[in-house]
């Protein structure tokens, strides 16, 4: 049977916005899995599920999907995550080698700025927030564990200098890049990307059990928010 365009213009919005996030979700389900078949990497798997979801909140952006679409999204992987702690729902996501709850913190996270941001009718902030959780915080790690010989330690934890330095790039290349897109090329709006980076690499150094996957990301958007609307006052 022939599918023409007519066909999808009779689809209501929602359903389509709603089909847009779950596609992509499973685009990158179905990426982490041939990774984990073929090349037998666990910690690269982790990492392209943890950035590569938390991309959508770019399509929830850019779509105007309802903020009640993404709370019960949060909520239903939140209890997903807390159910994989006791049973082998998700065991390669969560097993990072260490006690770590940072596969929930990072659903309730998504929950929280959605709330927050789309209430406000200000999404760039929530996409801040958990872009530099997906990006900054994935990639610092990776780095980290591979090419991190400069070693520190916060209240325990061993972190690398070059991870945090990744962590900081990173946190301030996607804050000027939505800043800057939404608010106009400034000097304050520059500065209060630095300032992001540098809050975010510190939120992320102190961290442990994986509440940086909460604190980055909340801490991160709510000082966005705070500082621009100030500059912007």
């Amino acid at each position: 049977m022939l599918i023409t365009f007519s066909d999808f213009t009779s689809i209501p919005v929602f359903w389509l916005q709603i089909a847009s996030a779950v596609i992509w979700v499973l685009l990158i389900l179905l990426i982490a899995w041939v990774v984990n078949r073929f090349a037998n990497e666990p910690e690269i798997v982790r990492k392209i599920v943890h950035i590569g979801t938390g991309n959508v909140i770019l399509i929830a952006w850019w779509l105007d999907i309802p903020a009640s679409v993404g709370i019960t999204a949060s909520i239903l992987a939140s209890a997903i995550t807390l159910l994989s702690y006791r049973l082998p729902i998700l065991p390669g996501i969560n097993s990072v080698g260490r006690q770590s709850l940072g596969t929930f913190f990072y659903s309730v996270s998504f929950g929280i700025l959605v709330a927050w941001f789309w209430y406000l009718q200000q999404p760039q902030y929530a996409a801040l927030g958990i872009l530099i959780m997906t990006w900054g915080d994935g990639l610092a790690a990776l780095i980290g564990q591979r090419f991190g010989t400069h070693k520190y330690k916060v209240f325990g934890t061993e972190k690398s200098w070059e991870g945090s330095l990744t962590m900081m790039l990173v946190g301030y290349v996607v804050s000027s890049l939505i800043l800057v897109g939404t608010q106009g090329n400034s000097w304050q709006t520059w500065a209060v990307s630095l300032i992001v980076a540098v809050i975010a690499t510190a939120l992320e150094a102190v961290s442990f059990l994986g509440i940086d996957n909460l604190t980055v990301p909340l801490g991160s958007a709510a000082v966005a928010f705070f500082l621009s609307n100030l500059a912007l006052s």
